[in-house]
């Protein structure tokens, strides 16, 4: 078994930039886009794509407030892969929390 360069494991992640941008905006609901962006890795007009798709599929609610956008996460809403039918997003986001600990 041989361990893979340090270039190789830099090429992909466990978790996709669409469940980081999720974490990011349950973490802080006031978040701004680009605190997103420097939190997950990417450009501010990826955030942007991103919390429009979330938004787009049922997974956040974004509510103008001043001159911020306060979202809300819909824990409820299904997990889109077949794998996870039957899980919502929330059992994912709490077992991500850090406030999650471990056993």
């Amino acid at each position: 078994f041989r361990m893979s360069s340090p270039e190789a494991r830099k090429t992909w992640r466990f978790l996709s930039n669409h469940t980081q941008v999720l974490l990011c905006l349950q973490r802080d609901p006031d978040v701004r886009y680009r605190d997103i962006a420097q939190t997950v890795g990417i450009t501010e007009r990826a955030a942007q794509r991103i919390v429009a798709d979330l938004i787009e599929s049922g997974y956040v609610e974004s509510e103008r407030v001043g001159r911020r956008n306060h979202y809300r996460v819909n824990t409820d809403a299904a997990m889109r892969h077949p794998a996870q039918e039957g899980h919502d997003v929330g059992e994912l986001l709490r077992f991500l929390s850090p406030e999650s600990g471990s056993a």
